[in-house]
């Protein structure tokens, strides 16, 4: 009986300590800039088609940034000409500021009607198909961490009888639907594919011991918060690819944030104490900061 009370109190305590634990979890949020999609069909593309207010590229921009935005996992840095910047930083692609860039496009976009004509009733049927394309890009290695394509479909249906009822014109809100649609599919996959790779940050400078590093308290940061710093890896190139790529870091010692300033996500810093071993402070792009994940 002594043991049946005390493996009920375990239960019980365990109950009570697991929900806390996880209410507890320490979020940071990772900085996406988001490029203005392209539209890569031909509907709509006439002899005045303006490619850059082009309504179909805002629709699905503006769907896939309040998407992500609901989440609560991300800072959204809005890149009009991510597309030309990427291009133009190559392997500086972490001066954009941003831990991840999307760059879409729409692929697909159609829409039909149907009718049927009865006796006495009538209905009619219009329906929106579209096709959207990612690509995830980490700018710490520049590389493509997840891309994909999905479709999504929108439909609605007005009915007749005896000259009663609805006699809708073409629906406007159902490419919205359409894109929406297509891109739920691939949301929660690009969430996952940011969310598993630990947050990573530089050392900006140096003054009096004090380290000074990226990040702030929009982001999460807050004083007592502590990350492991690693000294960068040899930079190799695979023949077979020509890419280049970098080797894992060494462990060098920890940082622990003091306090944070910044009036946007763009400008926050973060001062740190540093303990471990010396660190070179006249080459501090030697280093960089991880999220220890459990």
């Amino acid at each position: 009986m002594k043991h049946l009370k005390r493996l009920f109190s375990m239960i019980i305590t365990l109950m009570i300590i697991i929900p806390a634990t996880a209410q507890t979890e320490k979020t940071i949020k990772r900085k996406v800039a988001i490029g203005r999609f392209s539209n890569e069909t031909q509907y709509a593309k006439g002899v005045f088609y303006d490619k850059e207010n082009d309504p179909m590229r805002k629709q699905a921009l503006d769907i896939l940034s309040t998407k992500l935005a609901s989440s609560g996992k991300f800072i959204l840095l809005e890149r009009e000409d991510l597309d030309i910047i990427v291009s133009e930083a190559g392997d500086a692609m972490n001066k954009i500021g941003a831990d991840y860039i999307i760059l879409g496009s729409i692929t697909e976009f159609g829409r039909k009607t149907e009718g049927q004509q009865k006796v006495f009733s009538s209905t009619k049927t219009q329906t929106v198909e579209a096709g959207v394309s990612i690509r995830l890009v980490e700018t710490a290695t520049g590389l493509i961490i997840y891309s994909d394509e999905a479709k999504g479909f929108a439909e609605t249906t007005s009915k007749q009888t005896m000259g009663i009822g609805g006699s809708a014109g073409y629906d406007a809100t159902l490419s919205d639907k359409a894109i929406s649609a297509a891109l739920s599919q691939l949301v929660e996959n690009i969430i996952n594919k940011c969310m598993d790779k630990p947050w990573r940050s530089y050392i900006l400078s140096e003054e009096d011991g004090t380290y000074i590093i990226s990040g702030g308290a929009s982001q999460g940061l807050s004083q007592g918060d502590t990350f492991t710093v690693y000294r960068k890896g040899k930079t190799v190139t695979n023949p077979q690819t020509g890419l280049k790529v970098e080797l894992p870091g060494t462990i060098t010692g920890t940082i622990e944030v003091i306090t944070s300033f910044g009036d946007t996500p763009e400008t926050e810093l973060s001062f740190c104490s540093y303990k471990g071993e010396e660190l070179d402070t006249d080459n501090l792009t030697n280093y960089y900061i991880l999220e220890d994940k459990i």
